[in-house]
């Protein structure tokens, strides 16, 4: 959960293999925006038979505060052009807002849930202790949370509409990897027409009633360390999809 100022960015590779070939993207400018946390993971998978690539990437923060740089930088450029799919993080990210700390303030418990955030976001309390702790201030029934959509749709940020349709445009499969919850994402998927399948996050869980009871400990998202755990989930689906189509490609060709 590291503090992001939006116009500045570096971009540190983890993983990178295989051949790359050109496949050039123009990413809209956003505006400069700070972010409190972002999880930026362009993933290269299957596209043909005979070349398979996978990158990992961080984002770091750069001299937070300075918005003169508002557009990508050339090794930004060839990260999102070299991959075929892109995590992104939602909340402070795709969307303006951090969804548990509005819908706490919904129910009115605002203050103090938005103090554990920042306790959490600061790495000294684990996600899964802070998630727990959080959401048992308030405790959201069914209805409440149904109430908070209908009422407060979400708040997209700047460009990131334009910056999904491009990558969609270049045939990249987006992803939305998230510590929020899933109840509350789907609306935005189905606004930048991302597939409900690609949603990587956290589930409110409600008794038969629509009494909370909890969320769902086994999401790879509800723990630290989550969001990697479900990137690498990623890759290795897509890698897998790579393989069947790797084979059923060369029985294809054996018969011709």
């Amino acid at each position: 959960m590291e503090g992001l100022t939006i116009a500045q960015i570096k971009l540190k590779p983890i993983h990178s293999f295989s051949r790359q070939h050109n496949n050039t993207i123009n990413i809209p400018s956003l505006g400069p925006k700070v972010t409190r946390k972002v999880l930026f993971n362009p993933a290269r998978v299957m596209r043909i038979p005979k070349s398979f690539n996978s990158v990992s990437a961080s984002v770091q923060p750069l001299e937070a505060g300075r918005f003169d740089n508002t557009l990508p930088s050339k090794e930004v450029l060839e990260v999102w052009g070299n991959a075929d799919a892109v995590c992104f993080d939602v909340d402070s990210t795709v969307c303006l807002d951090e969804g548990i700390d509005e819908l706490a303030e919904f129910c009115g418990a605002g203050q103090a849930v938005a103090e554990w955030t920042a306790r959490a976001m600061n790495g000294s309390v684990p996600f899964e202790q802070a998630l727990a702790a959080r959401l048992s201030l308030f405790n959201p029934s069914l209805s409440q949370v149904q109430e908070f959509l209908e009422k407060r749709p979400p708040r997209l940020s700047p460009g990131i509409d334009l910056l999904v349709n491009k990558l969609k445009e270049k045939n990249k499969i987006v992803y939305l990897v998230s510590g929020g919850f899933r109840q509350m994402i789907n609306p935005i998927a189905s606004i930048l027409g991302i597939p409900l399948e690609n949603i990587y996050a956290n589930q409110l869980l409600f008794k038969s009633s629509g009494d909370f009871s909890g969320f769902d400990t086994n999401e790879p998202t509800s723990r630290s360390g989550g969001k990697a755990i479900a990137v690498q989930q990623i890759r290795k689906v897509r890698l897998l999809h790579y393989h069947l189509y790797l084979s059923w490609f060369c029985k294809k060709q054996k018969n011709n």
